[in-house]
Parts: C-alpha cells; sequence; structure tokens
C-alpha cells in the first residue's frame, strides 16, 4: 500500500472566522463563498486553531456557498478566537 494522488477538479479558499461562545449542544454556521462549487460536490473544511472539542463539518448550500458548520458536543461553551478556517470542494462531475 501507499499513498495515492488522484487528478480531480479542486476548489480551494480560505478566509477569516471569529466565532462566538458555542454553548453545549449548540452550533455555530459560516457561510463561504467557492465560485464553481455546485450541489452535490464533496466538500471538506479544516480551521487553523484547536477545535477544543468541537466538531466542523462543510457542504455545499447553493450554487458558490459552502456552510461550514462547528457544533459543540462537550459538556461546557467553547469560545474560540479568531482563525481561519479553510474549505476544498471536490468536483462530484
Amino acid at each position: 500500500m501507499g499513498i495515492h494522488t488522484f487528478a480531480v477538479n479542486q476548489l480551494k479558499t480560505t478566509t477569516t472566522w471569529d466565532p462566538g461562545s458555542i454553548s453545549s449542544g449548540a452550533s455555530e454556521e459560516k457561510d463561504v463563498t467557492v465560485t464553481g462549487a455546485a450541489l452535490g460536490d464533496f466538500c471538506l473544511a479544516s480551521f487553523s486553531l484547536d477545535l477544543a472539542g468541537l466538531t466542523i463539518s462543510s457542504y455545499v448550500s447553493a450554487a458558490n456557498t459552502v456552510t461550514v458548520t462547528l457544533a459543540n458536543l462537550s459538556g461546557a461553551a467553547v469560545n474560540l478566537a479568531s482563525g481561519t478556517v479553510a474549505v476544498i470542494v471536490f468536483k462530484s462531475a
């Protein structure tokens, strides 16, 4: 086995995000413009700081728009500092 690289049509962007305090059981979303993203495309998101127990997810919610969600499944509020959210979209077709 080894690492394999596949040539795929990828779209990438970054933006600054300063999420507010997220209570236990709550979430916060940010829409990120990714020109060329379309419904049905695959996407991944990351954040430049330790998520301190939060989970991050993303999906293409409209043409050219990826919605990134930070969800707090821990037992306490989490307040992250401002950081950079990065999004990569893999075209499905």
